[in-house]
């Protein structure tokens, strides 16, 4: 079978994981970085294909397993209100409670998972969905990325959202450069020294 893009499945979580934490270094390899390597999945990835799977595609590699994806939420700010009441309790006891404030890079990455109103910026209110993508390298430069997009705006359109936003690490340089060919534009957030925000209609 040839490679598609195609809705997640349950059975996909296990590979939404891998290819989150082996792309989750400013688009490299994190794993043996943390304490945990699901980590990176559980802030990122996993409570997106939990609480909203009906905005999550896969590439499928023709076999059945996935081998990257796009995911997100139609809402922000509710997401992040569900996060907390329903993420939180579901990943309970899975990791200590970070120092505060932060000290090493894996308490800042609890922070952030303790932390989810962090996620609705002031600034992009205007950008109500938000989104993650993430390949697995060798499935990068073909094409795929673009599809897997075009996949999430389409479903943004039909929920009636009118623009999405995403965060990336500012030392991406190649992320930036896929996301400008897509459309993607900068918004301006003051005091975000450590990522760049980007956005744009969902219209095609």
């Amino acid at each position: 079978m040839q490679p598609l893009i195609r809705a997640y499945r349950p059975a996909d979580l296990d590979a939404v994981y891998d290819i989150c934490v082996r792309t989750a270094d400013a688009g490299g390899d994190a794993r043996g970085q943390y304490s945990s390597d699901r980590l990176m999945g559980d802030i990122f990835a996993a409570p997106y294909v939990a609480l909203e799977p009906e905005h999550a595609y896969v590439l499928d590699d023709g076999t059945g397993a996935a081998v990257g994806y796009v995911l997100g939420t139609a809402d922000t700010a509710r997401f992040a209100q569900r996060y907390r009441d329903e993420w939180l309790p579901a990943t309970a006891g899975r990791y200590p409670h970070p120092a505060e404030p932060p000290v090493t890079r894996e308490d800042g990455m609890l922070w952030l998972h303790e932390h989810p109103e962090r996620m609705i910026v002031p600034e992009l209110a205007d950008y109500p969905a938000h989104l993650h993508i993430d390949l697995l390298p060798q499935w990068q430069g073909q094409g795929w990325g673009r599809g897997l997009i075009s996949a999430f705006l389409a479903g943004l359109r039909a929920a009636g959202v009118p623009r999405v936003h995403l965060g990336m690490a500012v030392t991406n340089v190649s992320a930036r450069a896929f996301y400008g060919r897509l459309g993607f534009v900068e918004l301006p957030v003051p005091g975000a020294d450590t990522a760049t925000y980007l956005g744009r209609g969902t219209a095609e």
